[in-house]
């Protein structure tokens, strides 16, 4: 099945008369101003450019356009962080530079030997499983091999839907993400909003992502790839594309626990 270019049936700029959107007050934000004089309509765009967002694991070849991660990474530089450190740093890869990393990659994963011999510098994971979140963890690994025919059993096929990560899932874009090592954990939890922020506005331009802590392990390999400096640690990496509709592991949708268990509202 062939797939059109997303940008094909790319809107067209609406004139003023067309443009449901009114202008903004002063020190307002015109995107966020009122569409069709209904201020609920911006939250219905914010609401659903998060509640869309999943981690896709298949992407047509469809290239994204350099200007368009750079528009992506500079609105979410407005995430939040203590004292305005702004510890992200981001790597962009595609073409040539991608292949070369992911090559690199696959080469150290598929070999046993190379494989043993690397480890994330970061624990992401506890130690220990406990409940809820072992339970959880289960349910969305065997929800995704479900849907792939994946038996319990099949540790070829396991090996193999694992190492799809160090190909960024066949995404045009691969990004990998670093932090400077004296930073604290502060910084890591600014880290994650700033992530967080680019993974929405992404969805808010058609794209999908997936974060992919899996690279922290190979991170020794990625230094030498980028040429990152010995003060910079890999925090993780994360795809970026379009979602190819036809592939059966896009279908996966988590779940999330029902808010009276984690909300707690006190008067």
């Amino acid at each position: 099945m062939k797939h059109s270019h997303p940008s094909a049936h790319a809107a067209q700029p609406l004139s003023e008369e067309q443009n449901p959107v009114e202008a903004a007050s002063p020190g307002e934000s015109p995107h966020l101003a009122a569409v069709n004089g209904n201020p609920d309509l911006r939250v219905e765009y914010v609401d659903e450019a998060i509640r869309s967002r999943r981690s896709i694991r298949a992407y047509l070849p469809t290239p994204v356009p350099q200007d368009t991660v750079a528009e992506i990474l500079s609105v979410a530089s407005r995430a939040p962080s203590g004292s305005n450190i702004q510890p992200w740093q981001t790597y962009v890869l595609t073409g040539d530079a991608l292949h070369r990393l992911t090559s690199r990659l696959l080469d150290a994963f598929n070999d046993p030997a190379q494989r043993l011999m690397h480890q994330e510098e970061y624990a992401y994971y506890p130690r220990e499983w406990t409940e809820p979140y072992q339970a959880r963890r289960r349910k969305v690994g065997w929800d995704l091999y479900g849907l792939l025919g994946i038996g319990r059993a099949d540790k070829d096929r396991m090996h193999g839907q694992h190492a799809r990560n160090f190909r960024f899932f066949d995404a045009p874009v691969g990004m990998i993400f670093t932090i400077d090592r004296h930073l604290e954990l502060g910084s890591w939890l600014d880290y994650g909003m700033f992530l967080q922020s680019v993974m929405v506005a992404a969805r808010a331009r058609g794209l999908d992502t997936c974060p992919q802590a899996a690279f922290a392990t190979f991170h020794r390999i990625i230094a030498e790839q980028l040429h990152l400096p010995e003060a910079r640690m890999v925090v993780c990496g994360m795809a970026l594309g379009y979602a190819d509709p036809d592939a059966v592991e896009n279908r996966l949708v988590t779940e999330r626990a029902p808010l009276q268990e984690w909300a707690h509202f006190l008067n």
